[in-house]
């Protein structure tokens, strides 16, 4: 007779490790990428070339961060890290532009709404790219937890 092999849960203990940090960053992601689309197409505020941008490296975190999830692969913060350290920057850079520590004549803003309008805040009070940066700053965190986590 054949012994009966347990059946082990999908997963080992080293992905559930990693796991809850990159859902983390894709929660973040996804929650920023909403709140990014909520504010163009249904407020019908312009972005702005900086904020354009920030959507380039937001965007597709969603994408790859859930693909990570979904087949437990602790490589796709491989590919993140490096979206989303750009997009730190990014949003770094335009919250200077926004306070004024950096003028707004080196900007590539041209066309389109204002990098430093005051258009630029949600209820007229928390600048979007405050916002734009503590998601990313978030994200940067969870993933180093995640990448960290994985090679333990």
């Amino acid at each position: 007779m054949s012994e009966e092999q347990p059946i082990a849960p999908h997963g080992d203990g080293r992905n559930a490790a990693f796991w809850t940090p990159l859902f983390l960053a894709w929660l973040l992601a996804l929650l920023a990428t909403s709140g990014a689309l909520f504010l163009g197409e249904v407020m019908g505020k312009t972005p702005c070339v900086l904020c354009w941008y920030q959507r380039i490296a937001m965007f597709p975190l969603v994408l790859v961060l859930g693909l990570g999830l979904f087949t437990s692969d602790v490589r796709s913060v491989r590919y993140a890290l490096p979206l989303a350290g750009v997009g730190w920057g990014i949003a770094a850079y335009h919250l200077l532009v926004f306070w004024g520590v950096v003028s707004e004549g080196l900007v590539p803003c041209g066309k389109g709404s204002s990098c430093a309008d005051a258009d630029v805040q949600v209820a007229g009070v928390v600048p979007i790219p405050l916002l734009s940066l503590t998601a990313f700053s978030g994200i940067l965190v969870a993933l180093w937890m995640a990448r960290a986590r994985a090679t333990t």
